[in-house]
């Protein structure tokens, strides 16, 4: 059993009566029919259908949790307000009013309260904690003070969220990616049957037109960083590629498929080291 405080990721608040219309109308994802005691992946695009930011969708008490890159947080939720207009929403960043704990082994919430999460997304708890199950071995919690004492670095859950393929947009990455290049759709954060978004027409298109020519891709070596451009033999001097996220010395990174496809090494400079490829839990 390990315990990771998870400083990196940010929170917002949405509440209102018409929150879940607000939330379903804005993101990739379907939070209509997001089901009591369930989370959801899901993304908000600009009108060009480039992600803003990545969301891990959590229903509470009062409405719904949004984690984010702790980063984009004040940004997000003055952007993503913007757009209330008339509904009866209201939207915090509340990033200090909670903290974040990455658990591997379900012993810790038993002194919180709360039960063991049995499926992946299911969620227990929503006043002082909340216990989402990630996947088999992890479960986040989101409590409302200090519960519990870190033993592991923050940086052992980004590295699990890694292999997972789970990509998360931060400030050096926002509005470059359409969701199918990071496989938003392959990790369960895209709709393609909910209706209208901003920039729903564009990630449409880019499934059903087969317009997607970069993909994420796993990768060991480095070090690397968020935004970091790379570099594949195929276009010689060119970058054609960057880092999404990256921790214990593994990354997720979009990528030409071609170069992918054909073989050709990346590299994090032109002519520097090859980084290894890896592989995913799914194939993009």
């Amino acid at each position: 059993m390990s315990i990771a405080k998870l400083d990196q990721f940010g929170l917002l608040q949405v509440t209102g009566e018409d929150a879940r219309a607000f939330l379903h109308a804005q993101l990739t994802n379907d939070i209509e029919n997001l089901a009591p005691g369930r989370a959801q992946y899901a993304g908000w695009c600009s009108a060009k259908g480039r992600l803003l930011a990545t969301f891990l969708v959590v229903p509470s008490a009062a409405g719904y949790l949004l984690q984010l890159s702790r980063d984009l947080a004040p940004a997000v939720a003055k952007r993503l307000a913007m757009f209330i207009l008339r509904a009866k929403v209201k939207l915090t960043d509340v990033t200090e009013q909670w903290v974040q704990y990455g658990l591997w082994g379900a012993a810790p919430l038993a002194a919180m309260g709360l039960s063991a999460p049995a499926d992946d997304l299911e969620t227990i708890g929503e006043k002082e904690a909340i216990a989402v199950r990630i996947d088999a071995e992890r479960i986040l919690v989101l409590a409302s003070s200090s519960r519990m004492t870190s033993d592991v670095s923050a940086d052992d859950w980004m590295l699990a969220e890694i292999r997972a393929g789970r990509p998360l947009v931060v400030q050096a990455t926002q509005d470059q990616f359409v969701p199918q290049m990071v496989n938003l759709e392959l990790a369960g954060g895209v709709d393609f049957k909910k209706g209208c978004y901003p920039g729903q027409e564009i990630v449409a298109r880019a499934q059903y037109r087969g317009a997607v020519k970069r993909r994420m891709y796993r990768l060991r070596g480095g070090p690397l960083l968020p935004g970091q451009d790379l570099y594949s033999d195929s276009a010689p001097g060119e970058a054609s590629g960057i880092v999404v996220n990256a921790a214990g010395g593994e990354a997720l990174a979009v990528l030409p498929i071609a170069a992918v496809e054909s073989g050709s090494p990346i590299r994090v400079q032109p002519q520097g080291a090859v980084l290894e490829p890896l592989a995913l839990p799914y194939a993009p």
